[in-house]
């Protein structure tokens, strides 16, 4: 259950599993399909069925993730998702386990993954656009990579920035934690911004960004028309990713700024993993713009569960239940 996810698992442990599991995704030691969207009318509910297999784990994961809109008018999570894991060498189902946590963690230990590898070694001020259920993750998951001091976040919401600001502040005290007026400012002041919202438009435009910025670009949902960036910021930076194919089949950001032709000639998408191995070259001078477009894979959710199954059998939490046991 969800109850008994929460708080089994240090971010610490998370980042760096889901680390590896990037390393292993570029070496070919995991292997995900690249998902399908399920859906029957536009705008409507969609469904994302994601899947990955891992040599170290030796697991197999298969998360199905909703995003239904509609939810935000009943006062429900937009997305929803279960993550069931089966044994690679018998096949028997290992665990069922409620996503909200676990996805929430995992996207948060993405950022700080791409942070430590793309951002100013020197990075001090975080900026968040969005304060939402994602925002103490990041926060949380930042600060075991970078020196960060300040925090700066912006939301549409005046009642959730506050109740934002006031709890990291109690869960953080030894941060600077404060709001922002508009998302221009966390962006023209912010060392590296995550982008948190579910926005169809662009909230932030690429004309702010400064020399040397790290944008983490984490919050719109899986669908070709949503982005929280516009084309001019894909068109400024170098461009990182989870995943190249998922990136390229669920991300509005890349496929919109593909389409208004601002993908410049010769500009490459590098994906994380092939850094973390150090195939290829993250940021290369410390004026250099970088973007991590995280979308959010399955080899993600595959190395955190296992983490989460660890953890509550240590803890004797959860229930255990045989699938395979017979009538008597």
């Amino acid at each position: 259950m969800r109850a008994d996810i929460d708080g089994l698992l240090p971010m610490s442990a998370v980042i760096e599993a889901v680390e590896r599991a990037h390393a292993d995704l570029s070496r070919g030691t995991a292997v995900q399909p690249t998902p399908s969207t399920l859906s029957l009318e536009a705008g409507g509910p969609c469904f994302l069925p994601m899947a990955a297999l891992a040599e170290r784990q030796q697991l197999a994961v298969v998360k199905v993730l909703a995003d239904v809109p509609a939810n935000r008018d009943r006062g429900l999570p937009s997305q929803r998702s279960i993550v069931v894991l089966i044994s690679h060498q018998t096949g028997e189902c290992v665990a069922i386990l409620d996503g909200m946590l676990l996805t929430r963690q995992r996207t948060a230990a993405a950022s700080a993954v791409a942070s430590r590898h793309l951002a100013r070694p020197d990075s001090s001020v975080l900026g968040l656009v969005g304060a939402g259920g994602l925002a103490a993750a990041h926060v949380e998951a930042m600060i075991e990579v970078l020196p960060i001091r300040r925090v700066l976040v912006w939301s549409r919401s005046a009642a959730t920035l506050e109740l934002f600001v006031n709890r990291a502040r109690v869960q953080f005290p030894l941060l600077e934690i404060r709001g922002a007026a508009s998302p221009r400012e966390v962006v023209a002041t912010a060392d590296v911004v995550c982008t948190l919202t579910p926005s169809k438009e662009p909230i932030v435009q690429g004309e702010w960004f400064a020399p040397g910025l790290h944008l983490n670009a984490v919050g719109a949902p899986p669908r070709a028309d949503h982005r929280e960036i516009d084309s001019r910021a894909v068109s400024r930076a170098k461009v990182f990713v989870d995943s190249i194919d998922v990136a390229l089949h669920d991300s509005g950001g890349l496929k919109l700024a593909i389409a208004d032709g601002a993908m410049v000639q010769g500009q490459s998408i590098v994906e994380i993993g092939d850094v973390i191995i150090g195939r290829s070259a993250g940021r290369t001078h410390r004026d250099e713009i970088t973007l991590f477009n995280s979308v959010g894979v399955a080899v993600q959710d595959l190395a955190t569960a296992q983490l989460v199954v660890d953890a509550a059998r240590r803890a004797g939490v959860g229930t255990e239940f045989d699938f395979a046991r017979s009538k008597a």
